[in-house]
């Protein structure tokens, strides 16, 4: 077990590209650290860096006590789970599992230990001899695991690990696999592009976007406070609403449209009446109004989700979509009082589309 220290880390391609500029991470020992964004933002280059799996252009690496930038994978200490699981189709689960460690010259006694301990935890005991063609996915899944776990490296990478998974799989393996790290407490970086393993699984949460670290912070801190438009539209689902507001009232209140006024929280924003800015309202926030609604939505489309119900309509210009009670009985056509408290809006300035805080 190890910490990881990313300085600067950067990485460009011949053709000019840079598909990374720039990053400073930290990772504690025994930290679980989820990195997230859009495809092409750089989230797998960024592991495969770390893993040694590509050259970094600049900035430097650090495992534990150890410069690992130029050393080549098997000298980093490291064991990297793929999506593809990248098992050896013509060799039985337990030979899967031990492979590495009898290329490292491990004695045979202490292979038989670790690949039992592994399977144990893991649950396929039952499977050991088995080969990957005998599995589901999940099995196969947590055979890779196995083969990562039974090296007791400095740290796990993970790539995408679930995104062959069907839904319900996924959400049973992101729990085994948090399970798994806090039970080893192994430090761990785990690259996806799903929302909800993203909230669920990390300590921390690094969002990027274009080869740069937009904001970084654990999964809740990320979600309640977003410092960009980018993060507040990329995390969350359903997505953010953004619409458009003016300041008025000295700065007291906020017009959203053509008329609504909101009530600011504290004591305002600073600038002069007119100023434009963006309101970022999360669909949830939206409630019935019981009484002096703020706004009435009319429902061109409603989705049924269960426990609650999306509700989309427009707001002047704008789409707006709201997340209500699922017992409510609610169909397209249909003209919804929406109230929304002002603690729940997000303020960012239209031209940096950085995050603005009331005056408290």
């Amino acid at each position: 077990m190890a910490a990881i220290l990313l300085s600067g880390l950067a990485k460009s391609y011949a053709n000019g590209v840079a598909a990374l500029h720039g990053i400073d991470l930290a990772i504690a020992d025994g930290e679980f650290v989820v990195i997230v964004g859009p495809s092409g933002c750089g989230k797998s280059t960024l592991l495969r860096l770390i893993a040694g799996l590509e050259t970094a252009s600049a900035g430097s690496i650090r495992i534990g006590a150890r410069d690992v930038t130029r050393l080549e994978p098997a000298e980093r200490d490291i064991a990297m789970v793929f999506q593809n699981y990248a098992l050896y189709p013509h060799m039985s689960v337990r030979d899967n599992m031990a492979y590495g460690l009898r290329n490292r010259g491990v004695a045979r006694a202490e292979i038989a230990r670790r690949v039992a301990e592994a399977a144990a935890m893991l649950e396929l005991a039952p499977f050991l001899e088995r080969k990957p063609r005998q599995l589901s996915g999940g099995q196969r899944q947590r055979v890779a695991m196995g083969r990562a776990l039974v090296r007791e490296p400095a740290a796990f990478l993970f790539d995408e690990p679930l995104s062959n998974l069907d839904a319900k799989l996924r959400v049973q393996m992101r729990g085994e696999i948090k399970r798994l790290q806090r039970r080893t407490a192994t430090t761990s970086v785990y690259v996806t592009h799903d929302q909800a393993e993203a909230m669920t699984m990390g300590d921390r949460l690094l969002v990027l976007r274009d080869g740069g670290a937009e904001q970084l912070g654990t999964p809740l801190d990320v979600y309640r406070y977003p410092e960009t438009v980018f993060v507040a539209g990329f995390i969350g689902s359903p997505a953010m609403n953004f619409l458009p507001g003016t300041v008025v009232r000295q700065g007291r209140s906020l017009r959203l449209g053509e008329s609504l006024l909101l009530a600011l929280p504290g004591h305002g924003l600073p600038g002069e009446d007119g100023r434009p800015l963006i309101a970022g309202i999360r669909p949830e926030h939206f409630r019935i109004a019981s009484g002096n609604p703020l706004c009435a939505l009319e429902a061109e489309l409603v989705e049924h989700l269960g426990g609650a119900t999306l509700v989309h309509g427009r707001l002047g210009a704008a789409p707006l979509t709201a997340s209500i009670d699922g017992a409510l009985a609610v169909a397209s056509g249909d003209v919804l009082p929406l109230a929304l408290d002002a603690e729940a809006v997000h303020l960012f300035d239209p031209e940096t589309e950085r995050r603005i805080v009331p005056a408290a």
